[in-house]
């Protein structure tokens, strides 16, 4: 089993910056691929950023594609959402994962392909 907490979110105005940690304990391993998903109400989860274990890959949802950066720190064991010039629909429920298979620069941004999840940190986007 691997632990994920998620810490950082908040309420922020239109524009502002927020930045998500992912701290992993437990059944780990020196690194895998993370990711991070968000879930607004009555919307299913999407995916918005993942980083391969070997922190040389990177994938974003188009959405936030030049406003978010996802990096880690594997000696810490966690991972980051940096989160800049955010947007009302940036308002969410974001859960970090752990893809316990991939390994390299492999990542993926399948939900399904995640086999460990946090409980989430609330975002919430004012405008």
């Amino acid at each position: 089993q691997v632990q994920l907490v998620e810490s950082g979110g908040g309420l922020v105005q239109a524009g502002g910056s927020l930045r998500l940690s992912c701290a992993a304990s437990g059944r780990t391993r020196s690194t895998y691929a993370m990711g991070w998903f968000r879930q607004a109400p009555g919307k299913e989860r999407e995916f918005v950023a993942a980083i391969s274990s070997s922190g040389g890959r990177t994938l974003y949802a188009d959405s936030v594609k030049g406003r978010f950066t996802i990096s880690r720190d594997n000696a810490k064991m966690t991972v980051y959402l940096q989160m800049n010039s955010l947007k009302p629909e940036d308002t969410g429920s974001y859960y970090c994962a752990v893809d316990y298979a991939r390994i390299g620069v492999a990542v993926t941004t399948k939900a399904s392909d995640y086999d460990y999840w946090g409980q989430g940190t609330q975002v919430t986007v004012s405008s």
